[in-house]
């Protein structure tokens, strides 16, 4: 099964191009975003040394179809999608933090209050919490984001006292991060889904916010089996979800967390090959759709270029 793991795209009126994680972005012209979902995978800010086939195609239907499903809440920056892995949009001045929004105890957020923390990102958590007990109400803990390496816990307060955001920026963001996830939780239900967390990023553009990147996909969300949730909450067992956790898990079992002293496993053809399985089958819960793969994937950085480089061509001149 092939895989696209690295980008090397020369478009017209391309001024420079950023490598993610699994995104790799392309700036035309200081106007245009030219964002690849590539067949990258991470876990514990690593990428993992082989690609899942199919999953940039998967990430980037899905956050193209949310951001669509929400462009009535705020503006975003997407304007088409000209193939399967590729979504072109407005250029936005990226805000420097993630906003993350929490309805459920679990996690990263579950492992600090069962070390004792009752205070995270500034925001005071309730005693006697279990795993996977909703919050009374949706909780946002922001963290800063970094080029490299982990992204850093941080309080609504000092993101404002330090100037990474503005005050009144910062508001619309948080206004925008509770109503979008109020949507998320809406579209979730109807699938039989609960959406558990996830992350938002915003940008600016001639002075008003934007909604950037993507949105409520697997890689940035987490999602629970509505079906049979307090059963298991009651009795303390482990969640049916739906997010890359799976892969983190895998990880953990095979005695790596990207800590000093630990080695990344083999990830054999077939591992992949299951992972991919796993993402196809996410995309078809959380969107209701059959998946239909994408043709050419013998060459598929060629069909991106291709398909790229006419709709830039049909759009030369356009001004957002």
């Amino acid at each position: 099964m092939t895989a696209l793991t690295r980008t090397d795209f020369n478009f017209e009126g391309q001024k420079s191009v950023y490598h993610g994680k699994v995104r790799d972005v392309y700036n035309i012209n200081d106007e245009l975003m030219v964002m690849v979902a590539t067949d990258r995978i991470s876990a514990f800010d690593v990428i993992l040394p082989k690609g899942i086939p199919y999953k940039g195609q998967v990430l980037n239907q899905i956050a193209a179809k949310f951001l669509d499903a929400t462009s009535d809440i705020c503006p975003n920056w997407k304007l088409a999608t000209p193939d399967p892995m590729v979504t072109v949009g407005l250029k936005c001045e990226g805000f420097r933090v993630e906003m993350i929004i929490r309805g459920i105890l679990t996690g990263s957020a579950w492992r600090e209050y069962k070390n004792g923390c009752r205070e995270l990102c500034g925001v005071r958590l309730p005693e006697g919490m279990k795993e996977n007990e909703r919050f009374p109400e949706p909780i946002i803990t922001p963290t800063t984001k970094a080029d490299e390496g982990h992204d850093l816990n941080i309080s609504k307060e000092e993101i404002i006292r330090q100037g990474i955001v503005s005050a009144e920026d910062y508001a619309v963001m948080e206004d925008y991060t509770r109503r979008l996830f109020a949507r998320g939780q809406e579209i979730a239900a109807r699938q039989g889904l609960i959406l558990v967390d996830t992350k938002y990023e915003f940008g600016k553009r001639d002075g008003k916010v934007y909604l950037i990147d993507e949105i409520h996909t697997p890689d940035s969300s987490r999602y629970f089996y509505a079906e049979g949730y307090e059963e298991k909450l009651a009795k303390g067992e482990p969640q049916r979800q739906l997010s890359k956790e799976f892969v983190r898990q895998w990880l953990i079992e095979h005695n790596f967390m990207n800590e000093p002293g630990q080695q990344m496993p083999e990830i054999t053809d077939a591992y992949a090959e299951s992972v991919s399985e796993r993402y196809i089958e996410l995309y078809e819960h959380i969107t209701g759709e059959q998946f239909r793969k994408a043709a050419d994937q013998d060459d598929i950085a060629a069909r991106i270029e291709k398909n790229v480089s006419n709709w830039l061509e049909t759009c030369t001149g356009r001004k957002a």
